[in-house]
């Protein structure tokens, strides 16, 4: 029995339709599904994830493909359409399919697909994954020829394809983005979101951002009677106390707790006989401009908690330890022997704070949830001092980064106190 042309013709539509159908839910299923759970799925041993990946590896060949094969089953449905309703209706065939044609592509070739595939991205990827590795093989000629076409009419725009500089996003940044997208939906609570976001930060962040500053260190002199130092260390909130001999840049080692108490204990001279440039341990001193994750893991190779921190000249500049490290990462540690948390700053009315001039950038941002520039200086007094090029006298005001900073508390040159207030929209830096 002969099929009717008319019959025929609707069968071959039709099955142009689905065809439009797959290649439009594959490309969103393709795109929609993420490197993180293709890679997922090649560690459960799903070989079509394999050929996912290996799909996405040249994405351009991937697009090209699946556009080539859409856009021809479309033109061809749209094409046995119009000569479908030109026989039947005559010249107005010509708008009836173009109607017709429109609303079974949306609906079925776009839409339905589409939506249903962004919401079974990886069950369609995979169903489709072996059937488009085989039709990127046949079309093989084409997207190259297509591709070839593309590349040389961006070239006439100075578009190069391959310049690493175009590229969107970097996978930190991705992370980055990632984090922050759940933050806000709710996914990840703030506490979580600033662990994350700190040890992405660990290998852009150096050792100087989080030392203690060579004004602040707790140490001990060699020539000090040997009572007067074990008194010191057992009043000392610190385990590792540096020692230093004629000038205190001279650091000659480092004191710990332990092994100074077991000196004292098992030692068969006198306390006032005890030399502690033997008792230290041999000073490990680090540039400044180590990352914390070089340093994260110099301290797990050297298994060594406490560094010294020196410039280009080797002058000390501060210490850094283990902790400093992990708070980084965690936030304030706080054990048995130490003080309760001193607050670096005060809520003085809404968006404005009373802050500690020697506060960590890093730190105010995280717990006053700011975004302050944190790339040329590491306290807020070293930030105001930066930016204005210059040593602002007390109660100056300056705007900068959308802030109004007003210097409160001043001894000598050094900026104590900074009252910081977040303008409702910033204005030009003063």
């Amino acid at each position: 029995m002969e099929i009717p042309s008319e019959a025929f013709l609707i069968i071959t539509i039709s099955f142009l339709i689905i065809m439009s159908g797959f290649f439009s839910g594959s490309e969103t299923a393709l795109t929609a599904l993420s490197k993180a759970k293709i890679h997922k799925l090649i560690q459960k041993g799903h070989r079509r994830a394999a050929y996912i990946s290996k799909l996405r590896e040249n994405k351009e060949r991937l697009i090209s493909s699946i556009l080539i094969g859409n856009n021809l089953v479309n033109i061809l449905a749209s094409a046995l359409a119009t000569k479908l309703f030109i026989d039947l209706y005559g010249s107005s065939g010509v708008l009836i399919a173009t109607i017709s044609m429109t609303i079974l592509v949306v609906i079925f070739a776009e839409i339905l697909p589409k939506t249903y595939s962004l919401f079974n991205a990886e069950a369609v990827a995979l169903s489709v994954a072996l059937i488009l590795r085989i039709l990127i093989k046949i079309l093989y000629p084409f997207t190259t020829i297509t591709n070839y076409c593309v590349t040389l009419f961006l070239k006439l725009f100075n578009i190069d394809k391959k310049n690493k500089e175009n590229n969107l996003i970097t996978a930190i940044e991705e992370l980055r983005g990632t984090i922050e997208l759940h933050h806000i939906e709710g996914g990840v609570v703030k506490q979580d979101k600033d662990m994350l976001d700190s040890i992405l930060d660990l290998a852009e962040t150096e050792v100087s951002a989080v030392m203690t500053h060579r004004k602040n260190l707790f140490t001990v002199d060699a020539k000090e009677k040997s009572n007067k130092i074990i008194e010191t260390i057992s009043k000392s909130p610190y385990t590792r106390i540096p020692l230093w001999k004629d000038k205190k840049d001279n650091i000659i080692g480092v004191l710990h707790a332990k092994d100074v108490l077991k000196t004292t204990i098992y030692s068969t001279k006198g306390i006032e006989h005890l030399d502690f440039s033997k008792i230290a341990a041999k000073p490990w001193f680090i540039p400044e401009n180590t990352t914390l994750r070089e340093q994260l893991f110099a301290f797990k190779k050297q298994r060594n908690h406490f560094a010294i921190v020196v410039d280009e000249y080797g002058t000390v500049m501060g210490i850094v330890t283990l902790e400093d490290i992990l708070e980084e990462i965690v936030g304030d540690i706080k054990d048995e022997h130490d003080k309760g948390s001193i607050q670096y700053f005060k809520k003085v009315a809404e968006n404005s704070y009373l802050i500690e001039g020697a506060a960590a950038v890093r730190d105010v941002n995280r717990d006053l949830d700011l975004d302050l520039p944190e790339e040329n200086a590491s306290t807020l007094a070293g930030l105001l001092i930066n930016s204005c090029e210059r040593i602002p006298s007390r109660d100056e005001k300056f705007t900068f980064f959308g802030f109004k900073f007003k210097v409160v508390e001043k001894h000598k040159n050094q900026i104590t106190k900074i009252k910081l207030t977040k303008l409702e929209e910033p204005e030009d830096d003063e």
